[in-house]
């Protein structure tokens, strides 16, 4: 890639590093403020009913909020494609935020404007986001690494100073959110307009700035400058596939139907688990309500908190650090024990839907789903980069965001089994089923995963075989998890 001009260095890092940083913190900011609120803006009552919301049943939106996480995921693999062939990385960050930020705009547009449009306004905003999100979400991490040449050792330390933007991001969005629709006495057009604001700033810090700090970087499509590069070594004679690589495969194949399971469950945060917030959790903190979408910053506060220490904890383990497979097992366990707080929460109201359950019930479930993220979700990128053939490595990755946006797909159709409408004890009941199905099925999924570990690792010939020291190896863990942000969030 092309390398930008030097423009001097701030915490020994270049300065474009910064840049990037504070554009992606506001644009997680302006995607998590969204999400924390989409689904309690399709179940609110419409506005003759005195909500603000399009009155959705909650199966008919958690499953419209699957089909939105989903396309999440599939719509990058166009958008990287486009900006590696045509647009370069730069261009398609501008024209995706711009889209973005006209989604979230027309989502906030008050009903009173679009009387008997509401759900046709409603389409085209998500849509026009989904696209924008599809360009912009690949884009900017890929711009991280290219700010430092091969073998550069500060490139491990650059994606965990960008995650920590993510991650500020994120964890901001639902409390600014949420006490911007509070103010507004719950009109959630004021919370979309909030975070297209969010994604405004990311784009103006751009505009302002990225020539300055980034040079050339991200101005030539990738597919061209690898054409010259093709030119300059002459061109690569295709093989077919040895069986080291087959195994290899079959390895992320497998992996990658266990990561479906954990997603499905994992994503019932936005959706189901929110839904359970609002309606069957005491939020009162003496006379005050802690808002719905402050619960949604709760991942993102204990990533920060503890992604350091589970990496420190692997490297003291040293030879008795578990391979990937185990991680993998040791994640679905931890998610299904979140679940476990849920089905706490349940048994508390004693089957009465007007009670209400403890609000502690969910930071723990929160608590232990991120463990099992942390053990999980950072290990799957790496091991894709680790096993997949050089020639074949964004094929692979790709499959790998095909699995994620699959399990976005079915955590939604899981989610709407609690039903369209009806009483609240059934809802209830069908929340109780929900979380203990979630449960039971990530258990026996990480026993299962557990028992094949040994034959997975047979078939990665080597590939996880490394030699570091401590220091060396504690850096390339915290890294792992903040590449894993960088391109998951």
């Amino acid at each position: 890639m092309s390398a930008a001009k030097p423009q001097g260095t701030m915490l020994g890092h270049p300065k474009g590093l910064f840049l990037l940083f504070t554009t992606e913190l506001w644009e997680r900011f302006s995607y998590y403020a969204m999400r924390a609120i989409l689904v309690l803006y399709l179940v609110d009552a419409v506005q003759s009913q005195g909500g603000h919301g399009l009155g959705w049943t909650q199966a008919d939106a958690l499953n419209l909020y699957g089909t939105f996480t989903g396309l999440v995921y599939l719509t990058p693999l166009i958008g990287g494609w486009l900006a590696d062939t045509f647009l370069g990385q730069r261009k398609a960050i501008i024209i995706g935020g711009a889209l973005m930020a006209a989604g979230q705009f027309i989502l906030g547009t008050p009903h009173a404007w679009v009387q008997g449009m509401e759900t046709e306004v409603f389409y085209v905003g998500l849509g026009v986001l989904i696209l924008g999100n599809g360009l912009f979400k690949p884009n900017i991490s890929t711009m991280v690494g290219d700010l430092y040449e091969e073998g550069d050792h500060r490139r491990d330390g650059a994606f965990t100073i960008f995650y920590m933007g993510i991650n500020v991001g994120a964890f901001l969005s639902g409390i600014i959110v949420g006490s911007v629709v509070a103010y507004f006495d719950g009109n959630f057009q004021a919370g979309f307009i909030c975070a297209g604001i969010g994604m405004v700033i990311s784009l103006i810090i751009q505009f302002l700035f990225a020539q300055k700090l980034l040079g050339d970087i991200g101005r030539t499509p990738a597919a061209q400058l690898e054409k010259e590069r093709a030119a300059e070594m002459g061109e690569v004679r295709k093989e077919p596939l040895t069986k080291v690589e087959r195994d290899r495969i079959k390895v992320i194949m497998i992996m990658g139907l266990f990561t479906i399971i954990f997603w499905a469950g994992f994503e019932q945060a936005g959706g189901l688990m929110n839904l359970f917030t609002n309606d069957f959790t005491d939020r009162m903190i003496g006379t005050w309500e802690v808002p719905t979408t402050w619960f949604q910053s709760l991942n993102a506060m204990f990533i920060v908190i503890f992604a350091p220490v589970v990496a420190s904890i692997w490297v003291r383990l040293g030879e008795r650090e578990p391979n990937s497979p185990v991680k993998f097992a040791l994640g679905l366990v931890l998610l299904a024990t979140g679940f476990l707080f849920m089905i706490g929460a349940v048994l508390e109201m004693g089957g009465d839907a007007n009670a209400k359950s403890s609000m502690w019930w969910l930071v723990g479930a929160y608590f232990f789903h991120t463990m099992g993220e942390l053990c999980l979700s950072p290990i799957g990128l790496s091991m894709v980069t680790k096993l997949a053939p050089l020639r074949i490595a964004s094929l692979m990755m790709g499959a790998w965001f095909l699995f994620v946006a699959a399990a976005n797909k079915i955590g939604g159709i899981i989610g709407s089994f609690i039903g369209h409408g009806g009483e609240k004890e059934e809802q209830l009941a069908n929340a109780m089923s929900i979380f203990a199905g979630i449960a039971i099925t990530a258990a026996l999924s990480g026993v299962i995963l557990y028992f094949m570990a040994d034959k997975l690792v047979d078939w990665m010939h080597g590939a996880e075989d490394s030699h570091h020291t401590e220091e060396e190896a504690l850096e390339e863990e915290i890294a792992v998890t903040a590449e894993h942000e960088a391109i998951k969030r």
